[in-house]
């Protein structure tokens, strides 16, 4: 017998029927949700039948860490595994939202994806987000296979913002280092140029120093800009061939250049990523901007909370969105530490500083409130 999962807003399910050795269990079908007759007030009881032991490993991960992820996050529940299924019995509350991610992870197997604890891990964030959106097609989007990998979004914001891509012209793509927005967006760049959408990617990051000196750097000057150039190299390395990367540039198909580059020219019929766009002024931003051309599409990414320009120097990504807010073809996305893709702490780490800056503005306009009614600190 097989386990079905219906709908996305929860398990659809509940048959009892006899076991070959006359056990009474429940299978997951069409009907409401049902519990074994014996269960305590406040307790309720699933079991999960898998098709073979390979789809059970699947679901469960290798060696049950998955399953184990599941365990920790639910500490108050009990699973018990043997043959091909699996017993679930925990809180009322609690066993609802379980099945619902294995209907999930059911699905996510279905269409090949690795079940790990970052995969389960994703999956979490994106059922307590509430979205509409269905997890496992936020979770299967492939934007592009290169080198035996798959680049794909992994959160909610992320898929907003790669939509956001699609539908509009010159999208900004806002929020804290980790949280994949350049990386996307090189993604989408690669893609369009395989597709043939665009004849070339131009690659631009204004060339301002973050605590180091450029006139410091040893070489040409060539060489003493490539080092803020080098985040989108990398990028590029690992979408595209290594060894193609050079003959694309040769022959002007990718171009990497200091934003300065720009000045008095009009982009036709390229996908153009502004990187590191905190630390544009709101000139060089106006700039930038107006290079659009016909069959052209801007991306333009940022951390606002980073911003390297001289003290007392506005950021032209801070102001943008008040200037530009409104106009057909111009889209705002912003990701959060919720979104970040990179080790465990970094979202901490962001979560942090977010927390400390909001305690220092609080105290700054509480002093100065103070101030302004002649109070003493």
């Amino acid at each position: 017998m097989t386990s079905n999962f219906e709908g996305t807003t929860g398990l659809r399910a509940s048959t009892m029927t006899e076991s070959a050795n006359g056990k009474r269990r429940l299978n997951t079908g069409e009907g409401g949700p049902g519990e074994f007759p014996h269960s305590m007030p406040g307790i309720r009881t699933e079991v999960v039948l898998f098709e073979n032991s390979d789809q059970m490993v699947q679901s469960l991960g290798s060696h049950d860490e998955a399953l184990r992820f599941i365990e920790e996050q639910f500490p108050d529940v009990n699973f018990h595994a043997r043959g091909n299924e699996l017993s679930i019995s925990g809180p009322v509350s609690d066993v609802p939202r379980i099945m619902r991610l294995l209907q999930e992870v059911r699905g996510l197997v279905a269409r090949g994806t690795v079940i790990t604890p970052a995969v389960l891990q994703q999956l979490v964030s994106l059922l307590r987000t509430q979205s509409l959106q269905n997890p496992v097609e936020v979770l299967t989007h492939d934007i592009l296979s290169s080198r035996g990998r798959t680049i794909r979004p992994k959160t909610l914001n992320q898929k907003n913002y790669v939509d956001a891509i699609d539908a509009n012209t010159v999208i900004f793509g806002i929020g804290p280092a980790g949280t994949g927005k350049t990386y996307l967006a090189m993604a989408k760049a690669v893609q369009a140029l395989q597709q043939k959408e665009v004849s070339r990617i131009i690659l631009t990051r204004p060339a301002v120093e973050a605590g180091e000196r450029l006139g410091f750097l040893p070489g040409t000057l060539s060489d003493k800009i490539d080092p803020y150039l080098r985040p989108l190299y990398d990028a590029l390395h690992d979408m595209m061939d290594p060894e193609s990367i050079p003959r694309l540039m040769a022959a002007g198909t990718i171009e990497v250049a200091p934003l300065a580059y720009m000045r008095g020219r009009t982009l036709n019929d390229a996908f153009i990523i502004l990187d590191e766009a905190q630390n544009t002024t709101p000139e060089q931003m106006k700039m930038f901007l107006t290079r659009l051309g016909f069959g052209s599409k801007m991306v333009v990414t940022g951390d606002v909370t980073q911003v390297d320009l001289p003290f007392g120097t506005r950021s032209g990504l801070r102001i943008v969105e008040e200037i530009l807010q409104g106009i057909e073809g111009v889209s705002f996305s912003v990701l959060d530490a919720a979104d970040v893709v990179r080790h465990r702490l970094v979202g901490d780490i962001v979560n942090a500083y977010s927390i400390w800056d909001e305690t220092q503005r609080n105290r700054v306009k509480h002093s100065a409130s103070r101030e302004k009614r002649g109070e003493r600190a």
